[in-house]
């Protein structure tokens, strides 16, 4: 028992980190109906601007608590305005000059983008890993074991789960309940309407584009955290994995984006443990496939009504 619970709280973990790179993809296709192939990327940029503040900064597991807290808090800020910078970038460069073109063309555009961050990480930080040592130590003991056999829940998980689920509910309730939530929902249905009332559509998309950035910049500092180790390569599979788990929870439904990097966590997780981790990914894209057979729009997502 107190091994399943320690492998779902590995589960929720990753999944929470999957999650916050999800949204990113969900909200700019739930605006622009396009998918941002170099959103992986920016979560990468993410991390790299994380590691380079912390060495900057010299804070280890020995720094003070409070220093520790405000360190972290001006890592995250930091790390979260460059990267918006980049999503702005994104928007400007890649997808605002193509938007009345074919569909491929930003798509194409995007890959290009996402071609030239890892390549440019690659160059200026080199190929090898970053490695990291542990700043967050410690942790909450949920089920006590026999021979230290029990099941914990380290701070730093603690912190990436308190984190996906505060930005969560920050960011439901601005898409729900805020002017720049309305004016996104308004570009959502019709971008021509929307702007003949008033809307801004190419502010309201670049936004759009920053915050999905920002949120990409908050799960690249909670995986330098959580594992310690990054390269230049980690935001392709990154990216993929959450993509995936945006298009499994019903891409554009923020809710189902946490949800589809849940049960792709879980799914790999388990089968990792279980069963060996050579084919996990294999387990994953699998539930994503048997899962859209019956549910074409995915967990929570809504079904697409053809506009006449």
């Amino acid at each position: 028992m107190a091994h399943f619970i320690e492998q779902l709280v590995n589960a929720i973990t990753l999944g929470s980190i999957y999650g916050l790179i999800a949204i990113g993809y969900t909200m700019v296709y739930g605006i622009i109906g396009m998918v941002n192939f170099a959103h992986g990327d920016v979560f990468m940029v993410g991390s790299f601007i994380a590691l380079i503040f912390v060495l900057l900064l010299g804070i280890s597991a020995g720094t003070p608590f409070i220093l520790l807290i405000l360190a972290l808090i001006l890592i995250l800020v930091v790390a979260m305005a460059l990267t918006a910078v980049w999503g702005w970038a994104i928007e400007r460069i890649a997808y605002r000059p193509l938007r009345g073109s074919f569909r491929l063309a930003p798509l194409i555009s995007a890959i290009g983008m996402s071609i030239v961050l890892a390549n440019l990480v690659q160059i200026v930080q080199g190929a090898r890993v970053k490695p990291l040592q542990p700043i967050i130590t410690g942790g909450v003991t949920l089920i006590e074991g026999v021979g230290g056999a029990g099941a914990t829940i380290s701070n730093i998980q603690l912190l990436i789960i308190l984190t996906t689920i505060g930005l969560m509910v920050l960011f439901t309730w601005i898409v729900q309940a805020t002017p720049l939530g309305r004016a996104q929902r308004a570009v959502e249905q019709d971008r021509t309407m929307a702007a003949l009332t008033g809307v801004n559509v190419d502010r309201t998309i670049a936004i759009t584009f920053v915050i999905g950035a920002g949120l990409a910049a908050v799960a690249g500092v909670m995986f330098l955290l959580y594992y310690g180790v990054i390269d230049f390569f980690i935001g392709f599979v990154a990216g993929i994995k959450a993509f995936t788990a945006a298009v499994l929870g019903g891409i554009g439904s923020l809710p189902g984006a946490m949800l589809g990097g849940l049960v792709i966590a879980l799914v790999e997780t388990f089968w990792a443990d279980w069963v060996g981790s050579a084919y996990k990914d294999v387990a994953a894209f699998s539930i994503l496939a048997i899962i859209l057979i019956f549910m074409p729009q995915g967990l929570l997502g809504r079904p697409e009504v053809e506009k006449v």
